[in-house]
């Protein structure tokens, strides 16, 4: 990869690939095993297919993921068949299973295999250590895989991460990027990272952003218009169901695009009401997330919620569905289909 250029602030551009410049040499001939058939796994094994990579997804005995794989038309094999007989290795089961996960495919992994990964939490937090003799890549997608999956149909792409952590046969670098070009990310552009950047960055963003900040910010503001007196239905409309219109000009002009074409009266209101909203104390309780992250106290987090068969979240799931603001959200979503 070409020296990435400063630019007059000091901060470094980053060097984007496409498939134009990346060789897809590296995996001709080659066998990727997918290990989980979750989201992504079930993305990335179909769009690899689709490349003509020779792709197999590994699955426990009895696992009901294996009709589904192979009625989409892909080869399934047992997971320590499927990691015998692969030059890659993907690890795409949840993050907090991989320590388990990589203790049990460890024999079978082949001398000077790839082992990759589209998030860089196991390793940057010692879920697993990779062996010595291993190349270990990561092309993290920065999306769902469904929206993988479509663009690809589309003949589209989307942009994605990639990161090399170990370079045990000088190869790692030349699989990793024609493995982000199979999956359809060159198509959109691959960003050079490291697995620590990527990890921090996502726990980051689940924790204090679009995962929690948001979300939580429309229940607040749902909660508080209907305790001044708002019908549930208006103020569902109001904080929760007007959410795709913003996205959907955020993503295709900017903020500073989206802020031209709203309203005077949103855009006055957006200015008096955001740094009211989102002040200082935010601003500090967002820095000590990222450090909290950064100490690994999430990743520890993760392992005990895990080992203790995940009680707080599947409490925190059954409490959601049965807010007001959910049982609004089903009963507009009624009302439109009849």
């Amino acid at each position: 990869m070409k020296d990435s250029p400063s630019t007059a602030s000091g901060q470094t551009e980053l060097d984007v690939l496409t498939d134009a410049d990346i060789d897809p040499a590296p995996l001709t001939g080659k066998r990727i095993a997918i290990l989980g058939y979750g989201n992504q796994g079930r993305a990335q094994a179909l769009n690899l297919k689709d490349s003509g990579i020779d792709v197999v997804v590994g699955l426990r005995g009895g696992s009901g993921s294996t009709a589904e794989a192979e009625a989409a038309g892909l080869r399934t094999a047992l997971l320590e068949d499927a990691v015998a007989s692969a030059d890659v290795v993907m690890m795409l089961a949840p993050d907090e299973t991989h320590a388990a996960l990589y203790r049990e495919i460890e024999p079978q992994l082949r001398q000077g295999a790839a082992l990759g990964f589209s998030h860089g939490l196991s390793v940057r937090f010692g879920f697993v250590e990779p062996r010595a003799d291993l190349d270990v890549f990561m092309v993290a997608p920065k999306g769902p895989g469904t929206a993988l999956r479509s663009l690809y149909e589309q003949g589209k792409g989307m942009i994605g991460l990639w990161a090399v952590e170990q370079d045990a046969t000088g190869s790692a670098r030349g699989i990793a990027l024609a493995y982000g070009r199979a999956i359809g990310c060159g198509r959109a552009g691959l960003i050079a990272s490291t697995f620590a950047e990527e990890a921090e960055a996502d726990l980051f963003n689940e924790q204090a952003v679009v995962w929690c900040g948001v979300p939580e910010l429309l229940i607040a503001g749902f909660e508080t218009l209907v305790a001044g007196g708002i019908a549930p239905e208006v103020a569902y409309l109001e904080c929760v169901g007007e959410l795709h219109l913003i996205a959907g000009l955020i993503e295709a002009r900017g903020i500073a695009g989206m802020k031209e074409v709203i309203s005077n009266t949103a855009e006055l209101g957006a200015l008096l009401g955001g740094t009211r909203i989102i002040d200082d104390g935010v601003r500090q309780r967002m820095t000590e997330v990222l450090a909290e992250v950064r100490a690994g106290r999430f990743a520890n987090e993760l392992r005990n919620e895990e080992a203790s068969g995940y009680p707080r979240l599947e409490k925190a799931r059954a409490d959601a569905r049965k807010t007001l603001l959910e049982r609004t959200r089903r009963k507009l979503a009624d009302s439109e289909e009849r």
